[in-house]
């Protein structure tokens, strides 16, 4: 079965950092390409960062200078490297794989379940 698995998220105050993973369980993230989305509570999930099967790279305004998406092609993941983080960045965080660039939208064919990030003092 095709899978994708999210970890690294937790608790963590603003102004720090978390590094998340996403690898790809049968499915060769080398690929496709990769996004990550963010969904806060009671909010529509939102496209944060997203990496092209070529590697090219996109981040939503929101984050931009403070998030890095690379890939790691040998453990087959997809890393957000996220620093400077704001209470606004909590929510539930999905990496998303498709084989077409669907940049940071919403239409991606594959979609893991999550890892919750919490952003509190």
């Amino acid at each position: 079965q095709l899978r994708l698995v999210e970890s690294g998220g937790g608790l963590v105050q603003p102004g720090g950092s978390l590094r998340l993973s996403c690898v790809g369980e049968v499915l060769i993230l080398d690929d496709y390409n990769i996004g990550w989305f963010r969904q806060a509570p009671g909010e529509e999930r939102e496209g944060v960062a997203f990496i092209s099967s070529d590697d090219s790279e996109s981040y939503a305004d929101s984050v931009k200078g403070r998030f890095t998406i690379s890939r790691d092609r040998d453990k087959n993941t997809v890393y957000p490297q996220m620093n400077s983080l704001k209470p606004g960045g909590t929510g539930r965080y999905y990496c998303a794989a498709d084989n077409l660039d669907h940049g940071l939208g919403p239409s991606y064919g594959y979609w893991g379940q999550g890892t919750q990030v919490t952003v509190s003092s």
